[in-house]
């Protein structure tokens, strides 16, 4: 079957939105996706749905899923909202109505909230693509957590930049509701340890690209260690700018910027000697990864970000579910499906090896911690860092 890859972007003065057509048949299932494909974490959005492009066309080039005897294609549908919840729950909405769509893929904690407060009444599954622990301590039944919380890596980074660099921490994360909570936790894990917080000046990484005056506010407290984080590509120009101005430092980096990512923009990894985030896909050894990353590869020219291969395995993980619960329009069903549809997933479609889904709505993986030491990326196991 021919793919369709033409995005057709659809002007408002509200929104910007991109339909992908990926199959003319009339048993096509819409899929639904709200996130930042403008702006300064335009990078961050194309990431995310670039994962869920690469397993559609992959699902429809194999003609397309059997549901209660019937064949299915996906019809991927993308709206841009520019990081603002108030944009996704209005795209959410939009595509509920207009798409009738099961499932609303979303990219940031903003959005994941704004949606969560109305999809169990509208009846679609937010598939949430966010760390943040209180996604899935709601009870939205119909909420999905795709990658691990964060409250595992803001312990285990915080307590390896503390043991191995100093006292004095200085917070230059990103604005927006998801860094704030980030930074929140830092801030208190970093003191519970005994430490100082010498300056707090949070940067807006999505309007910006000149981040000089908030980064010498920094520099100016004589920080051991500065945190920093957003999207990859805005947190690799804070990086690169702040070594500019003289910080010799290592950064702590928040799980939404990738190392490999922010060396890209940073100078290299050399940049970000020292440095502490998550352990990049491309760093993986397993087969299921490898095997994503040159398939990726291959077809983009560059390495995949954990946002991508989530994003990839959860929507495969969605149309096995569908498959199982013999259903792509009951999302209570399709839901209750979901442990198995990722348990039983082969594992060419699963890069992080999702175990299932627990109790709450999250995916079962593990967190992981790099550190950069000599320019190279080093995996460190999180219960050997973390205090008992």
């Amino acid at each position: 079957m021919k793919m369709l890859k033409t995005l057709g972007y659809l002007a408002a003065a509200s929104t910007l939105g991109a339909t992908i057509s990926l199959s003319a048949q009339a048993d096509e299932v819409n899929i639904g996706f709200t996130g930042p494909l403008s702006g300064g974490a335009a990078l961050y959005g194309e990431n995310t749905l670039s994962g869920l492009r690469m397993a559609a066309e992959e699902i429809n080039a194999n003609g397309g899923f059997e549901v209660d005897g019937e064949k299915h294609t996906i019809n991927l549908v993308a709206l841009d909202d520019r990081y603002s919840p108030s944009q996704a729950a209005t795209n959410a909405k939009r595509l509920k109505q207009e798409s009738n769509v099961p499932a609303v893929f979303v990219p940031h904690s903003g959005g994941i909230f704004a949606l969560m407060s109305f999809n169990e009444q509208s009846e679609f599954l937010v598939m949430a693509y966010s760390s943040v622990p209180s996604i899935t301590e709601k009870g939205n039944e119909l909420t999905l957590r795709i990658p691990p919380t964060f409250d595992g890596y803001v312990n285990a980074f915080t307590e390896l930049a503390y043991d191995e660099y100093g006292k004095k921490l200085a917070m230059g994360g990103a604005t927006h509701e998801y860094a704030k909570i980030w930074s929140d936790m830092i801030k208190d894990k970093w003191n519970s340890l005994g430490g100082e917080v010498v300056a707090d000046n949070p940067m807006d990484y999505n309007k910006s690209a000149d981040f000089y005056t908030g980064v010498s506010r920094l520099i100016a407290a004589d920080p051991d260690v500065m945190f920093i984080g957003g999207a990859s590509e805005p947190t690799g120009l804070v990086a690169r700018q702040a070594r500019e101005l003289g910080y010799q430092g290592p950064f702590i980096l928040m799980d939404q910027a990738k190392l490999d990512e922010v060396a890209e923009v940073s100078g290299g990894m050399e940049s970000l000697e020292g440095s502490i985030g998550v352990v990049p896909l491309s760093a993986y050894t397993t087969e299921s990864a490898k095997s994503f990353v040159k398939r990726y590869n291959k077809e983009h020219g560059k390495n995949p970000g954990s946002e991508a291969a989530f994003m990839y395995g959860a929507l495969h993980g969605l149309v096995n579910a569908m498959t199982i619960a013999g259903t792509t329009e009951d999302v209570h069903a399709i839901r209750k499906a979901m442990d198995k549809g990722l348990a039983t997933l082969d594992n060419s479609k699963n890069p992080y090896e999702v175990d299932g889904v627990n109790d709450k709505g999250g995916f079962l993986t593990d967190p992981t911690v790099a550190i950069v030491k000599d320019g190279k990326i080093e995996e460190r196991e999180i219960s050997e860092i973390i205090k008992k």
